[in-house]
């Protein structure tokens, strides 16, 4: 059963016909696949023949071994010539993994009447040869797991005042990564096979081979850490020294290597420091977190532990998935503020996570960094309890999270 991304799906239809290559580029499985399927269908209810569509998906069984440039060229053209008059539409998905890939789209680009549309599951895609090609001439598209709010349209088994608390409980346990619900609502043992089957595919495919790291054990025991940890502020020098104390003796550039691989493999996102006043950069230390909430609790064999580490993971990937560049804010004071969102020219928020504000040393803990801010930017503090919402006298928004994420 497919989970409708009516949001995503518009996303795409806004820039159907335009000139640009349409890149879509998120993490193995989170989705790329299906949403370019769905936009064939939306195409092919609009009138468009399936004759003007190509689409070609490269991870899957039946590519021939070898398969390079020169045959998705002849394919193309056999297409081409089959097509009716009008519009031809190109659909390449998990299109890195052929060589020579980035020539085909750049002739693509230069024929008249031809929409093009390309998936990738690393940051190489728009790195390499393809930035050279196409410089100005393509538009990149970011696809994440499912949101709280697509994840809640597809649960509608659950009714009643407290069904946003109880979708929410099992939103934080098992994530969203939409392969989880190809046959129904997963439970433990179902989630930690589909999750470890993804993360499997992720480091072995995606980071091992594609960046030639032999050493697995050693990157299957970083990324968890890391997936572990997500939310703690630290230096990959403090990495390196957490995981030599626990027997895992990594060289500074190795660690360095493997937490970049993961990056650019979308499976990791990190919120580097900086102070609040300015751009100045302090040390570099950074919060990591993995792009689905489900990896880490995979990581910590769904112990449910640390629900504010866990709903500050949550919250960060919902600020990207709304377009946000996100770091992590420190007072003149030297208090930490966990999100500085920033969109565009003179868009700016401040955000604390926290599972309460019931108790009174956890409200003045969490508004004392905000407090000290004197810019007009919105702040807001999320939080999972109900009872706290509501403006403080300096303009300090409390909301209940799971209404935040609704929020569009």
């Amino acid at each position: 059963m497919r989970v409708r991304r009516d949001e995503l799906l518009d996303m795409v239809l806004r820039h159907e016909g335009t000139p640009e290559v349409k890149v879509l580029v998120g993490v193995r499985r989170c989705g790329k696949s299906t949403l370019l399927q769905m936009f064939a269908d939306a195409l092919a209810e609009r009138g468009v023949s399936r004759e003007n569509m190509f689409f070609k998906r490269f991870d899957a069984f039946d590519i021939p071994i070898g398969y390079g440039a020169k045959d998705l060229y002849d394919e193309l053209r056999a297409a081409m010539q089959r097509a009716k008059p009008g519009m031809f539409y190109v659909f390449l998905d998990e299109i890195q993994d052929v060589p020579g890939w980035e020539q085909v789209v750049r002739r693509l680009h230069t024929r008249e009447n031809t929409d093009v549309y390309v998936t990738g599951s690393n940051a190489r895609l728009l790195s390499g040869e393809l930035a050279t090609y196409l410089a100005g001439r393509y538009v990149e598209l970011p696809i994440y797991p499912l949101s709280f709010a697509e994840y809640a349209g597809y649960r509608t088994d659950l009714g009643g005042a407290d069904a946003d608390d109880r979708m929410f409980a099992d939103y934080v346990r098992y994530g969203g990564m939409p392969g989880l619900f190809a046959a129904g609502l997963p439970d433990e043992a179902k989630a930690g096979e589909v999750l470890d089957g993804v993360y499997q595919s992720v480091v072995l495919k995606d980071v091992a081979q594609r960046y030639g790291i032999r050493d697995l054990a050693t990157l299957e025991k970083v990324s968890r850490y890391l997936f572990s940890t997500s939310g703690s502020l630290f230096s990959t020098n403090r990495v390196r020294a957490t995981l030599r104390d626990a027997g895992l003796d990594v060289t500074y550039a190795t660690l360095d290597n493997q937490i970049g691989a993961l990056e650019k493999t979308f499976v990791l996102y990190s919120a580097g420091q900086e102070r609040t006043r300015g751009k100045h950069l302090l040390r570099p230390r950074h919060k990591y977190y993995p792009v689905d909430n489900g990896f880490r609790n995979l990581a910590n064999g769904f112990d449910n532990a640390d629900r504010g580490a866990q709903l500050e993971g949550i919250v960060f990937m919902e600020l990207k998935r709304r377009g946000y560049a996100v770091s992590v804010g420190q007072t003149p004071s030297g208090k930490e503020i966990d999100f500085v969102a920033r969109k565009g020219e003179g868009r700016k928020m401040y955000v604390q996570v926290t599972a309460s504000m019931l108790e009174e040393g956890t409200r003045v803990r969490e508004l004392a960094p905000l407090q000290e801010l004197d810019d007009a930017f919105p702040r807001v503090v999320l939080t999972m309890d109900w009872l706290s919402g509501g403006v403080t006298e300096e303009g300090i928004r409390i909301s209940n999270v799971t209404q935040w994420l609704r929020e569009q």
